[in-house]
């Protein structure tokens, strides 16, 4: 999920299981078949015009594959379209919010391979290590829960908090272990941390913000390691049907994603510079996805 996604998860709420898709044709069904080369598969994103799709287009042509990226105005529209058959793949969201998404409509939509993560930082105006914030002092995260659970986890990764959980993409400021954590979480509207950063020690901006705070990506103290089990529900998929997860054309549409140094280079320039791509093993995404939707279950 891009930098325009991470507030976005509050609105599944209100997610329906059908969505009318004007202009959608039924995916082909060429593409279901499993053999790769010469067939069309319709993929569902969200920002179609970002500097990643043409390259990978092309790059998906030369293998004898035609992608048809099917452009969604919300992100409420990929994952019904992709259940009810719409669209063949999608590419646009985290873990979180499939297993989210998953949860509410009781679909079973897997993801197939990763893309990228986009880290989420810390930031201060008066100390430039995490090791020189003083113990007591206060460090501001969002309000909206998806991503103060996750600012948490970027905490505890610092060292600046410990979670009783051990952390999860559900935790909250009752989670915080105030006797062992170094220092004070007050939780503030996202859109007001940036003003807000000169009267705290340290804060964690979401991304869509750090600009209007004056700052820019390289500035972050901290941020979400991506070889930390506590930021893998956060890496960016392609998803599909579950019946679909071993389709050797869709397989290779995540090869090629993952390895064309074009396709690479267009996801750097579309994040600003903050996307980490990765290839993270399958068993390890859809282990994810079911630890969350777990863990989501227990929250309830």
């Amino acid at each position: 999920m891009s930098r325009r996604t991470t507030t976005v998860l509050a609105a599944l709420a209100a997610v329906p299981l059908f969505v009318a898709l004007s202009g959608c044709a039924t995916a082909s069904s060429d593409a279901g078949s499993g053999d790769a080369g010469n067939e069309t598969v319709k993929i569902g994103v969200v920002g179609k015009g970002d500097a990643q799709w043409p390259a990978f287009v092309e790059a998906a042509a030369d293998e004898g594959i035609t992608v048809e990226l099917v452009d969604f105005g919300s992100y409420e529209q990929p994952n019904p379209a992709l259940s009810e058959g719409e669209i063949d793949l999608n590419q646009f969201q985290h873990i979180v919010y499939l297993a989210e998404y998953n949860n509410a409509s009781g679909s079973d939509l897997t993801p197939i391979g990763s893309t990228a993560i986009y880290p989420l930082g810390l930031y201060s105006k008066k100390y430039d290590d995490v090791d020189d914030i003083p113990k007591g002092e206060t460090v501001a995260v969002p309000d909206d829960a998806s991503n103060q659970a996750r600012a948490l986890n970027v905490l505890q990764q610092a060292g600046l908090v410990e979670l009783k959980s051990g952390g999860t993409p559900y935790s909250d400021l009752a989670d915080v272990d105030t006797e062992k954590s170094k220092v004070q979480v007050k939780a503030l509207e996202a859109a007001l941390i940036p003003t807000s950063l000169p009267d705290v020690a340290a804060a964690i901006i979401n991304n869509d913000f750090v600009e209007d705070a004056g700052l820019t990506f390289d500035d972050a103290i901290a941020q979400d390691d991506p070889e930390d089990p506590s930021a893998l529900p956060y890496v960016n998929i392609f998803a599909a049907r579950a019946e679909d997860a071993d389709n050797e054309t869709y397989n290779k549409l995540v090869e090629i994603f993952q390895t064309n140094e074009d396709v690479q280079a267009g996801l750097l320039e579309s994040s600003g510079g903050t996307a980490v791509a990765l290839q993270t093993p399958v068993k390890d995404l859809v282990a994810s996805l079911e630890k969350v939707q777990k863990d989501a279950d227990a929250k309830k």
